[in-house]
């Protein structure tokens, strides 16, 4: 039985969550739901109805309730992200000891690049970045890699979400897009100071056995461990890294 002190938009939520539990312990109909959550036919029916329509759950007549395909679409990201930063993070802590620079992980996350993960550098700079933050997939040198693989179009609308601290921000489509045909091209991607002030990444896509981009890493520093011409130096070692990661995932592409 739920708290009776929990909030009223909570305990619909807890219910309906009892719904998916009950379910996927064998109830099919609306019978065994109520009995499960000790709820009335109409209140049990409007939550489960309302999990049929966003894909958690599914209903087939004279078959009764199933698990929907949008718990497989969230079982499969998040054993996805689970995965991609153990197996990665040998290579990436291999790479941080190399270079002596902070290297971040992530993932796309709706229209964000997530850190999952973050490794300080040996040198004596803070990048003031957490894991579990968000930022703009257009200013990072991260975010920018994770949709190298993306059309123009998709670009576009990445441009137009978010802001950031960056002194030297361009919000100027053409000269970004121009950018982005560049690493594209290359497989890397650059932070040139448009996510923070004073600090440059070079990152890489990382795929997986389907050649689908999962996750990117990148190499950042400040200005002064970070010129233009270490950015280039850089670059084979970050694709090189990303390769080996992305085999490890199962990619083929780099054998």
């Amino acid at each position: 039985m739920r708290s009776a002190s929990a909030p009223p938009g909570a305990q619909t939520l807890l219910h309906g969550l009892d719904v998916i539990d009950a379910v996927a312990a064998g109830a099919t109909d609306l019978g065994a739901l109520c009995a499960a959550l000790g709820t009335t036919r109409s209140t049990t029916h409007r939550l489960a109805s309302a999990l049929v329509e966003r894909r958690y759950l599914k209903f087939v007549p004279r078959e009764g309730y199933s698990l929907g395909p949008k718990l497989l679409e969230l079982g499969f990201r998040a054993q996805r992200a689970t995965a991609v930063p153990t197996v990665a993070r040998p290579y990436l802590e291999r790479l941080s000891e190399a270079c002596e620079d902070t290297i971040h992980l992530g993932v796309l996350d709706g229209d964000w690049a997530l850190y999952l993960d973050k490794i300080p550098g040996r040198r004596r700079v803070e990048i003031s970045s957490r894991v579990g933050e968000r930022h703009p997939v257009w200013s990072t040198g991260l975010g920018k890699a994770l949709i190298l693989d993306m059309d123009e179009t998709q670009w576009r609308r990445f441009y137009g979400v978010g802001e950031a601290r960056g002194a030297r921000r361009e919000r100027e489509l053409e000269a970004w897009l121009k950018r982005m045909r560049s690493y594209a091209r290359r497989g890397v991607a650059f932070d040139l100071e448009e996510n923070e002030p004073h600090v440059r990444c070079v990152a890489a896509p990382i795929r997986d056995g389907s050649g689908a981009t999962v996750a990117a890493f990148s190499v950042s520093s400040t200005v002064q461990y970070m010129s233009e011409g270490r950015m280039e130096r850089l670059v084979g070692d970050v694709k090189q890294v990303a390769e080996a990661i992305s085999c490890a995932l199962g990619w083929p592409g780099g054998r």
